[in-house]
């Protein structure tokens, strides 16, 4: 018996210090980060979380919506003058010399890929004059994508009692980064080389997400640290079409917990095919028309992420006219379907029409009158 017992401890103690599995379904990856999230990006389905909507100090991460910021208020192609305020920033660093001079598509790599807090400062103060400006955009843009917990201050993240968001925010400010190409570019570049005036050699910038080399499929997206903050990281990677965010934040071991979230969201989810290219999905009465009525068919295929038992969560909308005037030419674009998820559109395609259409003669019209006049007739006074 005393045997037996010692056995039944041994696997007790083997099964407690087993290295943690990732399993889809119920079972979830065990974590150091205080607060985490799991998001696929285009439908904002949030597939795990931990302390997601608790305010926290976001670090470096707050680069992410400096860059959202700036692409949208910003022009790529503008000369960026680093003022002395911006040169002597302190923390992480481009390491830029006051009166230096680059584009903002520049700034904006050494921005993400170094975590440069002076390049930040210039980017705000050239596209608003001032950090203070620059960041009531960013907050304003975050509530805009429906990030409402989060505010900032400044554009680097330095600690700011008043300059906080949450893993939610964060992951739904990512998931609206990636609808824009030039985000998507940025935060997914490994090493970028850029002018560095002055001197001898360009800057060779290589980025500080190691993610990016440790993960299949890593596609961004920013580092942070403060003592404040602790370790902080947005991570995302993209398998067979579907992206997947993920957020640590408060983590002792960043990279370790990022891959567990990875692999436990992208296990989760398939790509299901929810329209076909060619499916009819409206019919269209043709008015002065060769023909009666046409078929507005998906002009392209749409394949959603989805877990398993969630068909009913999707939803098509078609957004056609009842009836349009000919001609019409065979493959013209006639309207719009959407797919939804939870009233959130995931994906749309253009309807087109399926066969041309003339438009009818002088005497066509007239016969077809006459024909219209002479059934009506028949089939009330006959």
């Amino acid at each position: 018996m005393r045997k037996l017992a010692n056995l039944g401890m041994l696997l007790v103690i083997c099964l407690v210090f087993l290295p943690t599995t990732v399993f889809a379904g119920d079972f979830v990856p065990e974590l150091t980060a205080k607060a985490a999230i799991v998001m696929e990006a285009s439908t904002g389905k949030v597939l795990y979380s931990r302390n997601a909507n608790e305010r926290r100090y976001p670090a470096s991460t707050t680069k992410i919506i400096t860059l959202i910021t700036a692409l949208e208020y910003g022009n790529l192609d503008d000369n960026v003058i680093a003022s002395p305020n911006a040169a002597t920033t302190e923390g992480s660093s481009l390491w830029l010399s006051p009166g230096e001079q680059l584009k903002l598509r520049d700034m904006l790599y050494g921005i993400m890929l170094v975590s440069g807090n002076d390049a930040t400062v210039a980017v705000a103060e050239h596209i608003s004059g001032s950090v203070t400006g620059f960041a009531k955009l960013m907050t304003e843009k975050a509530h805009a994508i429906g990030a409402v917990n989060s505010n900032f201050v400044n554009t680097s993240g330095l600690p700011d009692e008043r300059h906080y968001t949450t893993a939610y925010d964060l992951a739904k400010i990512t998931a609206y980064g990636y609808k824009n190409p030039l985000f998507s570019q940025i935060v997914s570049t490994k090493n970028k080389i850029i002018p560095w005036p002055g001197k001898e050699h360009d800057r060779d910038l290589y980025n500080e997400n190691r993610m990016l080399w440790l993960y299949d499929g890593a596609n961004g997206v920013k580092t942070g640290y403060t003592d404040a903050a602790g370790r902080c990281l947005v991570s995302a990677a993209n398998r067979n079409g579907i992206q997947i965010i993920v957020v640590v934040l408060d983590s002792e071991r960043m990279w370790d917990d990022s891959i567990k979230l990875l692999d436990y969201g992208l296990a989760q989810l398939k790509q299901v095919p929810v329209i076909h290219k060619g499916d009819i999905l409206k019919t269209v009465k043709i008015k002065a028309g060769t023909t009666s009525k046409v078929k507005l068919l998906a002009a392209n295929d749409i394949v959603v992420p989805m877990a398993d038992n969630e068909h009913d969560k999707f939803t098509t909308v078609i957004d056609a006219p009842d009836k349009i005037n000919a001609p019409l030419a065979v493959g013209q674009k006639l309207g719009t379907a959407k797919v939804m998820y939870n009233n959130v559109e995931v994906a749309k395609i253009d309807l087109i029409v399926d066969q041309p259409v003339e438009r009818k003669s002088f005497f066509g019209k007239l016969w077809g009158s006459v024909v219209g006049f002479v059934t009506f007739v028949f089939q009330n006074f006959a």
